[in-house]
Formats: structure tokens, sequence, C-alpha cells
């Protein structure tokens, strides 16, 4: 399907990551998630109220597109197809949970233009936290991991101290792939942020 001629600037650049992401550029992905995972998570913390539910949808989310990425089009803008996905899969969440919810129906900021949260990243292939885990596989470093839950603690062990592919991965632990990618994002920013506030010194 051809690209839809009334999306916006942000739209069309989305697309093209889209399409990049598709070659398998890990940057694309990282970039997509940077884009919209705040938008994506207060939006998920206003509909179940908890945090850790917020982030672990969030990252479902992710999983969930990239593992479908091939099936986007850009009939619509990819932060509308994000956010159905996001939304749908909080929707199943809630009937399971049954959790008391706000309201469903409300509209969200997508992250538009003039406001989008951007995280920094390194410019090189690898970003800071993956540069010290296969450069130095330091006890200091073992320590942030060890601080992780099990199951992300596990991809980052795999990923970085094993040197696995994130096809190996996927394969291993019978993941689809989107899922391990987002899973590994989301690890490497809980690391960043321990490792933010607490300080080597204090490992």
């Amino acid at each position: 399907m051809e690209l839809n001629n009334n999306l916006s600037e942000k739209a069309r650049y989305d697309y093209d990551l889209v399409k990049r992401a598709l070659a398998n550029n890990q940057k694309a992905y990282n970039e997509l998630m940077v884009r919209y995972k705040d938008a994506i998570y207060f939006m998920l913390l206003k509909m179940v109220n908890n945090k850790e539910d917020a982030n672990d949808l969030t990252v479902e989310a992710f999983g969930k597109a990239f593992e479908n990425l091939d099936k986007y089009r850009p009939e619509y803008a990819f932060s509308t197809w994000l956010f159905r996905i996001a939304t749908n899969n909080c929707i199943d969440f809630i009937r399971k949970r049954k959790l008391k919810t706000f309201s469903i129906d409300e509209t969200f900021d997508k992250g538009g233009d003039g406001d989008e949260i951007r995280l920094d990243f390194a410019s090189s292939t690898l970003d800071p936290e993956e540069h010290l885990i296969k450069k130095q596989k330091s006890f200091v470093m073992r320590n942030v991991v060890d601080r992780l839950s099990p199951r992300y603690r596990q991809l980052v062990i795999l990923r970085y101290f094993d040197e696995k592919s994130y096809e190996e991965i996927a394969g291993e632990l019978k993941l689809p792939l989107g899922t391990v990618k987002a899973q590994l994002f989301r690890a490497r920013d809980l690391m960043q942020d321990m490792i933010g506030q607490a300080g080597n010194d204090k490992f």
C-alpha cells in the first residue's frame, strides 16, 4: 500500500523508521520506542492506575507491534496503529483482571510535535549500557543485572553476557522476536535508572 499523502511530516518520518526496522535496523526499533514509550506508558497508567502493570503493558504493546510490524500499512499514522494495539491489549488485561479503571474513551496525547519525549542514546551502534556489559562484564554490572526481575535478568544475561542474537534468544525462550527486543529495551532502561540513582560506589 502506498503512503497516504495526507499524513503529517511526523507520521512520514515514523513510516521511514518502520521501513528501516523491517530491514533489521536496530536503531530504528529503538527510535520508534523512544518516540512513543512515555506517551504509551502514561496512557496505560491512566487506564490501570498501577505503575508496574503500566510498565509491563507498555513492553507488551511494543512487543506485539514489533512482532507484527510487517502488517502495518501507512493508510494511518504509525502512532494511531501503535496506540490501538496498546489500548486493545490493555482492555484485554482489564477484562481478565477485572480492575477498577479510568474511562478508556478518554483521549490521550500521542507525543505530538513540540512535546515529544526523547531519551539520550549513544551515536555508536551500542548504547552505554550495552557497551559496559559487553566490554567489562564486571562485578558492578553483575550486581545491577542481579537487581532486575527474573525475566529481564535472563534476557540481559543471554544477550550481553552469553552474546546470543535476538533470534537465538527468541528461539531458546520461545518468545516472539518483537517481545525479546521490547523487553531488552525495557531492561536497559531499568539498569540506566539504577546506575543513575545509586552510583557505582554503592554496588
